[in-house]
C-alpha cells in the first residue's frame, strides 16, 4: 500500500473512491427499499427499475469510450462526481416529502445512470496514467479491497440508516459521498495531456474498440463469458432482492436490516478474495477468471436453497459470501490483464465496450428476473438464473481464456496489445450495485 501511495496522484484517487463507495453501498440498501416498502412497487416494476440504471450502458456505451479517449479523463471524473451528487439529493428530498413515484424514480435512475457511464468509462481508463503496468493487479486489488470493506460495513450502516431515517434521508449520505469525490479528485496534479488522434472519424473510432475486444481469441472469451455472467447475475440478483426483502423478510420495513446484514457477508468473502488475488494471480490470470466463472453458480445455489427462517438467512448470506469471494479473486486480475494489454490511445473505447455490454445486458436481466420471479416463484426464477451462469462457465472452461496474462509494459498497438496478451500460459502479478455482485467487484468489469 505505502509503494501505491507512493505515486502522484494514486491516494487521492483511492480516497476519492473510498469516499463515494462506502455512500453507494447506503443506497444499495436504500433504493429498493424505497421501492418495494415505500412506494409498493411490483416485481416487474422493481426489475424495470434495476434495468434502468444500466440501459444507458447499452445505449451510450460505445460512445462513452470515444469520449473517454477524445478528451483528458480527470475533468469528466470530477464534473460527473459532482453532478451525480447533486442529483441524488434533490431525488431524495423529492422522495422525503413524498411527491415521486416509481416511474419518476425509474426516469431518475437512467439518468443517473448514463452519469455513471461516462464515469467508468473515464475511470477504468485513468489508472494506467497513475501507476505502472506492472503494479496494475496490485492497484486494483486495493481499490476492490476498500470496496470490499465498504460493502462488508455499508449494508449495515446503510440497513441500519434506513431503519431509523428512512430511505429517503439515508440516500443524502449518498449524495455527500459523490460530492466530496468529485471536490478530491479535482485535487490531483498528474500530467494528462490532451489526448491527440489522427482521426476524429466516429464510426472508425467505434469499430477500432470493437475490433480490438472482439478479434483476439483470449479477449473475445474473455469478454464474451463475461457478459453472459453479468446478464444471469442480474436475473439472480433481482430474483435475490425480493426474495429477501418479500420472502424472508415478509415485506417487513425490518428486512432492510436483514439485507444490509446479508450484504455484508458478501463483503466479508470479498476481502479475503481479493487479498488472495495477487498471489492466486502468479499461478495464472487466465486460470483464475476461469474458476471464478465456474465456481459462481455453485454459490447461488445455496440462495435457491435456502430454508425457512435463521437457516434460510443463514443460507442466503453464505451465498453471498462465497459468490464474492470468487469475485474478489478473480476481479483485480481481470481488470489488470485488461488494462495492460490495452494501449493508452483505446482504454476509454476498450473498457466502454466490454462494460456497456456487461452493464446494457441488465437491460433485459433485470425485468426478466421480475417477471420469471412474478411468473414463476422467486426459487424458479434463481434456478433459471445460475443455470444459465453455469453454461456460461462451462465455455470459459473450454475456451483460450486460461492462457491470458498480465503484460509488463502497456501495449503500444492494438493488434500487438492484444496478441500478446493471448499467448502465454501464465500471469505475472504485478475491479453499485444488485445483490448477485454486478456492481463492485465487477469481475473485471
Amino acid at each position: 500500500m505505502t509503494k501505491l501511495f507512493a505515486y502522484p496522484g494514486y491516494a487521492r484517487f483511492w480516497g476519492a473512491d473510498t469516499v463515494s463507495t462506502f455512500g453507494t453501498y447506503i443506497t444499495t440498501v436504500a433504493m429498493p427499499t424505497l421501492a418495494v416498502v415505500v412506494l409498493k412497487a411490483s416485481d416487474t416494476q422493481v426489475g424495470l427499475l434495476n434495468g434502468a440504471r444500466w440501459t444507458p450502458y447499452l445505449l451510450f456505451g460505445l460512445l462513452a469510450g470515444v469520449v473517454a479517449d477524445r478528451y483528458r479523463r480527470r475533468p469528466i471524473l470530477v464534473a460527473t462526481d459532482l453532478v451525480r451528487g447533486t442529483l441524488l439529493a434533490v431525488v431524495a428530498v423529492l422522495a422525503a416529502v413524498h411527491i415521486v413515484n416509481i416511474y419518476e424514480l425509474t426516469g431518475f435512475v437512467f439518468v443517473f445512470g448514463a452519469l455513471s457511464l461516462l464515469y467508468d468509462a473515464a475511470h477504468q481508463s485513468y489508472l494506467p496514467r497513475l501507476v505502472p503496468p506492472t503494479s496494475l493487479t496490485v492497484a486494483n486489488a486495493r481499490l476492490e479491497q476498500t470496496t470490499a470493506l465498504a460493502q462488508t460495513t455499508g449494508p449495515f450502516l446503510g440497513g441500519s440508516l434506513v431503519a431509523a431515517l428512512g430511505a429517503p434521508l439515508s440516500m443524502v449520505i449518498d449524495a455527500v459521498s459523490y460530492l466530496a469525490s468529485g471536490l478530491t479528485l479535482a485535487t490531483i496534479r498528474v500530467p494528462e495531456p490532451v489526448p491527440h488522434a489522427e482521426s476524429r472519424n466516429l464510426r472508425n473510432e467505434l469499430r477500432e474498440g470493437l475490433r480490438f475486444v472482439y478479434k483476439q481469441p483470449i479477449m473475445r472469451a474473455y469478454a464474451l463469458t463475461l457478459h453472459a455472467r453479468f446478464f444471469f447475475a442480474s436475473i439472480i440478483g433481482t430474483v435475490f432482492t425480493l426474495f429477501v426483502l418479500r420472502d424472508l423478510g415478509s415485506g417487513s420495513p425490518r428486512a432492510a436490516f436483514g439485507l444490509g446484514l446479508v450484504l455484508a457477508a458478501g463483503g466479508v468473502g470479498a476481502v479475503i478474495g481479493n487479498g488472495m488475488s495477487q498471489r492466486l494471480g502468479r499461478n495464472g490470470v487466465g486460470r483464475i477468471m476461469v474458476a471464478e466463472r465456474v465456481a459462481e453458480p455453485f454459490a447461488w445455489s445455496l440462495a435457491a436453497l435456502a430454508l425457512n427462517g435463521a437457516a434460510g438467512w443463514a443460507m442466503v448470506a453464505g451465498a453471498q459470501f462465497f459468490a464474492w469471494l470468487a469475485l474478489g479473486a478473480s476481479g483485480p486480475n481481470e481488470m489488470a490483464y485488461r488494462q495492460s494489454a490495452t494501449p493508452d490511445r483505446l482504454q476509454g473505447r476498450v473498457n466502454a465496450t466490454v462494460r456497456s455490454l456487461n452493464w446494457g445486458t441488465i437491460t433485459f436481466g433485470a425485468p426478466i428476473g421480475g417477471l420469471l420471479a412474478q411468473h414463476l416463484g422467486y426459487r424458479p426464477a434463481m434456478w433459471v438464473g445460475i443455470g444459465g451462469m453455469a453454461v456460461a462457465g462451462v465455455i470459459a472452461l473450454l475456451s483460450p481464456m486460461r492462457r491470458a496474462r498480465v503484460t509488463e509494459v502497456l501495449a503500444d498497438s492494438g493488434e500487438a496489445g492484444a496478441s500478446e496478451a493471448g499467448t502465454a500460459e501464465t500471469g505475472t502479478a504485478a475491479e453499485t450495485g444488485t445483490a448477485a455482485g454486478t456492481d463492485a467487484a465487477e469481475v473485471g468489469a
